[in-house]
């Protein structure tokens, strides 16, 4: 049968498979560590080495041979992986996930919920028989242990497979070693444990979720089934109760971390280099962040960087890098821009955004950011004391890199060709087995002006210039971003756009690349600036493109996107005939404290904030169609969200449509249901704009 997009794209996990991914560069920067699969609809990943001067590639794991000698496969996953897996928007099976010694000589991974470490070198792989399930295993500095997270308990193994507890309680409500919920979802934290520098001890994160209510989630399609008990921060509830402690591998007790945890009770991040044990903690306004240097021996801590703003301090990944004793490499928002700073002092100039920090040292630090002329492209930075910050990179294009010792890898994208590009110093790329997309991009993107977002528009190929119904297909929201430089972020807007529509994507306030105050615009309002942007590009499309019909206008959009697809239908008949909002927060109160409080504040504290930016309250304002989608099995945005918005329809007559999907998550990865989601929001949208 020919295959079609949909199916491709449900098939190759929206065109991913196949990428080299994870991609490591060794400390000498003489090879390149990263998993990949064999095949674009491959979901297992193995694991690979090339050599940095030749890109000759070898495969080192292969879990499909580990696997079967273990009589294992990944419906053996620990709960523990399965909610990582959704927290990072994990679709693939395989490694997805590896950790080494300091020098590299080894990995661990897990698969199954077995443990295993593989030699780096010549990639003979042993499977260590430990107490299970294993998940997130981590080798020591020095590649002789491995510690683990074991359900609650945290464990560590010698090579032998020797293993014992080195954390543990009695309370069915305490964890050791694992990230809380907020940290995953929201704060780019997945992990809960790190070794010292010299293997001797760990700092493990203690999270109590007994103060946590309880949420259940159940599965309407199976009646006898248990619903599923999970503890669900909601906004203006309260948060578990997370702890840092040092503890010895010789025994003892571990030593508690101490700072003011009544003043900043969310722990964003760690890291334990030579220069110290770093903990990021930020307050529950999120107005205030700390960086502190902890002593092991006696958990006291040191303030050595702070930072304040009066909106929010908005989170960043990468940060801190404890570069010396009290030096702190970090990004902050100063003079209108996100700027690195190095032990306190501004080293990027004002008319570049940060975004992240790849890799820091005394000596170089190297980071992505972006012009604030062009939020569209991505490019790699390098600061030097001697050279300054100077750019990498050019062009229109997105561009990440990995760094080892001197080796800069380089990762470029660009609208033009599909898939990315890993290219070694000595200009041999890493090879990639990603199927090349069914359909290209017909885009025009179009950086920012004064009265418009950054937004792209597609059209069908070879259109003959009559009338188009109008799709916008936006996300708008804070921490992402639809309009860049990427060929694969518009294929499926341009298989939308091949159907006969005309596409027009644009990122509105509150989404990032332009600055703080565009950023924090959203602060106490998801509604004005962010519909009135989508509103803007709409009609700047339409004075680019007169065959855009402004009487045929639909929007789409998933997550905060199906917030404000269906806001639009609701605030704004008069612009909007049709929206479809997959898995849609319709009632800010029912989604988590972090993301939530960091930009609508608290709703005991502000009620009315949260009653502006309800859905719910405009239930009987609708006039256009509207198709509600929501996966039942969804732990991030509840199914509730829908659910309620769909009663409150109901309760004031208004028609629409709901289509529920048993099993699914907020990720959507069974490959049925991406297929057959695309084609039946195509037909809602043919039904509802004919």
């Amino acid at each position: 049968m020919t295959d079609s997009f949909p199916r491709q794209y449900a098939r190759t996990q929206r065109l991913t498979l196949g990428e080299p991914r994870n991609v490591t560069v060794t400390p000498d920067g003489e090879r390149v560590v990263f998993a990949r699969s064999r095949a674009g609809d491959d979901p297992v990943n193995c694991l690979w080495v090339a050599d940095v001067e030749t890109g000759d590639e070898r495969l080192l794991v292969d879990p499909v041979v580990l696997m079967a000698d273990i009589a294992a496969d990944d419906a053996d996953l620990p709960p523990e992986e399965r909610a990582r897996r959704e927290r990072m928007r994990e679709g693939a099976g395989g490694i997805t996930g590896f950790a080494t010694d300091d020098d590299m000589r080894r990995a661990a991974f897990s698969l199954g919920g077995q443990l295993f470490v593989a030699d780096l070198t010549d990639g003979d792989s042993i499977h260590l028989d430990v107490p299970g399930p294993v998940f997130d295993p981590r080798l020591s500095p020095d590649g002789e242990r491995v510690a683990y997270v074991r359900g609650r308990e945290l464990w560590v193994t010698d090579l032998d497979g020797d293993a014992r507890c080195l954390a543990a309680d009695d309370a069915d409500t305490v964890s050791w070693g694992s990230a809380d919920f907020v940290a995953a979802e929201e704060l780019n934290r997945y992990r809960g444990f790190w070794w010292n520098p010299e293997g001797t001890a760990i700092a493990a994160c203690r999270v109590d979720d007994a103060p946590v209510q309880v949420w259940h989630i159940s599965n309407p399609a199976d009646p006898g089934a248990e619903p599923t008990a999970v503890r669900y921060p909601a906004a203006g509830t309260a948060n578990p109760e997370v702890t840092i402690h040092v503890v010895h591998l010789a025994g003892g007790e571990p030593t508690t971390v101490h700072w003011d945890r009544a003043a900043f009770e969310y722990v964003e991040q760690v890291g334990w280099n030579p220069h110290g044990l770093a903990i990021q903690v930020r307050s529950r306004d999120q107005r205030d962040i700390q960086v502190l240097v902890a002593d092991p021996a006696d958990g006291s801590t040191e303030v050595v960087h702070r930072d304040h703003d009066d909106a929010f301090v908005e989170v960043v990944a990468g940060v801190p890098k404890l570069v010396a004793a009290s030096t702190v490499v970090t990004l902050a928002d100063r003079e209108g821009a996100r700027r690195l700073l190095v032990g306190g002092e501004v080293v990027s100039p004002d008319d570049v955004q940060v975004r992240s920090i790849i890799a820091a040292s005394g000596e170089r630090v190297v980071v992505a950011g972006n012009p604030l002329a062009d939020a569209s492209v991505q490019h790699v930075y390098r600061w030097t004391p001697d050279a300054g910050f100077e750019p990498l990179t050019d062009g229109l294009a997105v561009h990440t890199a990995a760094v080892g010792g001197e080796t800069i890898v380089l990762r470029t994208v660009t609208v033009d060709e599909p898939g990315g590009r890993w290219r070694l110093p000595s200009g041999h790329t890493l090879a990639s087995h990603a199927e090349v997309p069914l359909v290209r991009p017909n885009v025009r993107v179009s950086a920012h002006t004064t009265t418009t977002p950054t937004m792209a528009v597609l059209l069908p190929h070879d259109h003959d210039g009559s009338p188009l119904p109008v799709l916008l297909d936006p996300y708008g929201g804070p921490h992402a971003q639809r309009v860049v430089r990427s060929h694969h972020a518009f294929c499926a807007s341009q298989w939308f756009a091949d159907q006969g529509f005309a596409v027009v994507i644009a990122d509105g306030a509150g989404t990032p690349g332009r600055g703080s105050a565009f950023e924090r615009a959203v602060r106490n309002d998801f509604v004005t600036g962010v519909l009135d942007d989508q509103i803007a590009a709409l009609h700047a499309a339409a004075e680019q493109h007169p065959e855009l019909d402004l009487d045929r206008v639909a929007i789409r959009g998933w997550s905060f996107g199906g917030y404000l697809a269906a806001l639009a239908v609701l605030k704004r008949p008069d612009v909007f005939h049709a929206a479809i909002a997959g898995a849609p927060v319709t009632e800010w109160r029912l989604y988590d404290t972090c993301y939530t409080e960091r930009y609508l504040g608290d709703p005991n504290e502000q009620p009315d904030v949260y009653d502006a930016n309800s859905l719910l309250p405009l239930a009987g304002d609708l006039e256009r169609p509207l198709l509600l989608i929501h996966g039942l099995a969804d732990d991030n945005v509840v199914a509730a969200h829908t659910l309620q918005l769909s009663s409150a329809l109901l309760a004031a007559g208004k028609p629409h449509e709901v289509l529920p999907l048993v099993g699914v998550t907020h990720m959507t990865p069974q490959e049925v249901v991406a297929e057959n989601l695309l084609l039946h929001q195509l037909d809602f949208l043919r039904r509802s704009l004919a």
